[in-house]
Protein backbone atom coordinates (compact mmCIF):
# COMPACT_ATOMS: atom_id res chain seq x y z
CA UNK A 1 0.00 0.00 0.00
CA UNK A 2 1.33 3.14 -1.38
CA UNK A 3 0.30 6.92 -0.90
CA UNK A 4 1.02 9.38 -3.62
CA UNK A 5 0.36 13.15 -3.08
CA UNK A 6 -2.03 14.98 -5.32
CA UNK A 7 -2.09 18.94 -5.51
CA UNK A 8 -5.58 19.90 -6.50
CA UNK A 9 -6.32 24.06 -6.75
CA UNK A 10 -9.72 24.65 -5.70
CA UNK A 11 -11.68 27.77 -7.62
CA UNK A 12 -10.87 30.39 -5.22
CA UNK A 13 -6.82 29.17 -6.29
CA UNK A 14 -6.29 27.78 -2.79
CA UNK A 15 -3.59 24.48 -3.29
CA UNK A 16 -4.35 21.64 -1.17
CA UNK A 17 -1.96 18.52 -0.93
CA UNK A 18 -3.96 15.62 -0.96
CA UNK A 19 -2.58 12.52 0.18
CA UNK A 20 -4.16 9.43 -2.10
CA UNK A 21 -4.18 5.67 -1.44
CA UNK A 22 -3.23 4.10 -4.47
CA UNK A 23 -4.76 0.70 -3.68
CA UNK A 24 -8.31 1.90 -2.97
CA UNK A 25 -9.25 1.52 -7.25
CA UNK A 26 -10.30 5.56 -6.86
CA UNK A 27 -10.04 8.25 -8.89
CA UNK A 28 -9.55 11.91 -8.53
CA UNK A 29 -13.26 12.92 -8.41
CA UNK A 30 -13.78 10.36 -5.28
CA UNK A 31 -10.44 11.90 -3.78
CA UNK A 32 -11.59 15.45 -4.00
CA UNK A 33 -14.94 14.51 -2.93
CA UNK A 34 -13.68 12.33 0.08
CA UNK A 35 -11.65 15.65 0.68
CA UNK A 36 -15.12 17.61 0.59
CA UNK A 37 -13.52 19.84 -2.09
CA UNK A 38 -16.46 21.43 -4.57
CA UNK A 39 -16.60 18.78 -6.81
CA UNK A 40 -20.20 17.13 -7.92
CA UNK A 41 -19.61 14.29 -9.91
CA UNK A 42 -23.22 14.01 -10.61
CA UNK A 43 -22.93 10.77 -12.68
CA UNK A 44 -21.09 8.81 -10.24
CA UNK A 45 -18.19 8.78 -12.43
CA UNK A 46 -19.25 7.61 -15.55
CA UNK A 47 -17.95 10.59 -17.84
CA UNK A 48 -21.49 11.63 -18.46
CA UNK A 49 -21.86 15.13 -16.83
CA UNK A 50 -18.25 16.93 -16.73
CA UNK A 51 -18.95 18.24 -12.62
CA UNK A 52 -15.69 17.08 -12.42
CA UNK A 53 -13.90 18.77 -15.10
CA UNK A 54 -9.98 19.52 -14.24
CA UNK A 55 -7.18 21.20 -15.94
CA UNK A 56 -3.69 19.38 -16.38
CA UNK A 57 -1.27 21.74 -14.88
CA UNK A 58 1.69 19.68 -14.95
CA UNK A 59 3.59 17.47 -16.54
CA UNK A 60 2.28 13.95 -16.25
CA UNK A 61 1.43 12.05 -18.80
CA UNK A 62 -2.06 10.91 -18.63
CA UNK A 63 -3.84 7.74 -20.04
CA UNK A 64 -5.49 8.48 -23.60
CA UNK A 65 -8.89 10.06 -22.87
CA UNK A 66 -11.49 7.67 -23.78
CA UNK A 67 -14.32 8.33 -26.63
CA UNK A 68 -16.71 9.30 -23.84
CA UNK A 69 -14.83 11.63 -21.95
CA UNK A 70 -13.58 13.05 -25.26
CA UNK A 71 -17.52 13.02 -25.75
CA UNK A 72 -18.21 14.64 -22.80
CA UNK A 73 -15.88 17.60 -23.13
CA UNK A 74 -17.00 18.39 -26.26
CA UNK A 75 -20.19 19.12 -24.45
CA UNK A 76 -18.86 21.38 -21.40
CA UNK A 77 -18.48 24.38 -20.92
CA UNK A 78 -15.11 26.09 -19.82
CA UNK A 79 -13.07 23.51 -22.10
CA UNK A 80 -9.22 24.18 -22.62
CA UNK A 81 -6.77 21.94 -24.40
CA UNK A 82 -5.60 20.33 -21.09
CA UNK A 83 -8.98 19.81 -19.51
CA UNK A 84 -9.84 16.01 -18.38
CA UNK A 85 -12.37 14.50 -16.02
CA UNK A 86 -11.49 13.71 -12.62
CA UNK A 87 -13.23 10.65 -12.73
CA UNK A 88 -11.39 9.64 -15.56
CA UNK A 89 -8.10 9.70 -13.98
CA UNK A 90 -7.02 6.97 -11.48
CA UNK A 91 -4.92 7.35 -8.73
CA UNK A 92 -1.52 4.92 -9.38
CA UNK A 93 1.68 5.63 -8.16
CA UNK A 94 2.61 7.06 -11.86
CA UNK A 95 0.51 10.39 -11.39
CA UNK A 96 2.32 10.79 -7.79
CA UNK A 97 2.71 15.47 -7.75
CA UNK A 98 0.23 15.61 -10.23
CA UNK A 99 -1.77 19.06 -10.24
CA UNK A 100 -5.08 19.58 -11.21
CA UNK A 101 -6.90 22.77 -11.34
CA UNK A 102 -11.26 22.77 -10.75
CA UNK A 103 -12.67 23.84 -13.88
CA UNK A 104 -15.35 26.66 -13.11
CA UNK A 105 -18.91 25.35 -12.59
CA UNK A 106 -21.45 25.80 -15.07
CA UNK A 107 -24.42 27.74 -13.75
Amino acid sequence: MADITITIIDREGEAHELLAPTDMNMNIMELCKSYELPVKGECGGMAMCATCQCYLESDHQLEEQSDAELDMLDQAFFVKPNSRLGCQIHIIEEIDGIVLRLAPEAE
